[in-house]
């Protein structure tokens, strides 16, 4: 089965909908390298749309946990408040939550359910990617799968990853550690982006959706 794995999504939810036009639910497997949330206008109703995929496609669809999604539950969870998330966007999904305490509380018991990566032998998708580093799957070190900025390590199997936008809004590939980078900036006013791979990570086409201007204006 192939895979349609999409970028960082950042409260996208226009731009969203119309890359998952794109999609092949019936011969294809979803993945949502994570950061749904934040940033832009829409971040309830980027998660309404992923529960509802996940409802009607069964075991056709994986949404990962990004770093966005980690510290909402952090700053709504007993180890909260957490000030520094509602600087990088926080703020704004909260206000898009006023009002609205049960969506939140079932929101938010379905992000907790989020997985950190999905891999097969020839893949690992997360949102930020596995470093060299003594503890690469902690969700709170800075160079963990949820917040690495920098160079990835060659684990063997191609790495697709988001989390720090490309610098032109078109996908990265790194050929040294195999790392492909979909994040080309949504909530920039760049563009999402989806890839269509083989289940052996071959990339078969790429979808670069321009930002829809109602879902960061």
């Amino acid at each position: 089965m192939n895979l349609f794995i999409i970028g960082d999504v950042h409260g996208c939810f226009h731009t969203f909908e119309k890359l998952l036009q794109y999609w092949q639910p019936d011969k294809e497997l979803l993945v949502q390298a994570g950061d749904l949330i934040d940033r832009g206008n829409f971040a309830p109703e980027c998660i309404n749309l992923a529960i509802e995929l996940e409802e009607r496609f069964p075991g056709r669809t994986v949404f990962l946990k990004g770093n966005h999604e980690a510290s909402m539950l952090q700053h709504f969870g007993p180890r909260g408040p957490f000030p520094p998330w509602l600087e990088w966007g926080g703020r704004f999904t909260v206000q898009q939550y006023a009002g609205r305490p049960t969506l939140l509380t079932a929101h938010l018991a379905w992000l907790a359910r989020r997985p950190l990566l999905w891999e097969n032998a020839y893949l690992l998708i997360s949102h930020a990617g596995i470093a060299d580093t003594p503890d690469p799957l902690s969700e709170t070190h800075p160079d963990g799968i949820l917040w690495r900025r920098g160079p990835l390590l060659n684990v063997g199997k191609r790495q697709v990853i988001g989390h720090t936008p490309t610098p032109y809004g078109e996908p990265t590939y790194d050929a040294e550690a195999n790392v492909f980078n979909i994040d080309t900036g949504a909530y920039l006013g760049q563009c999402l982006t989806g890839i269509r791979v083989s289940h052996a990570g071959e990339l078969l086409d790429e979808f670069l959706i321009p930002t829809v201007s109602i879902d960061i204006n």
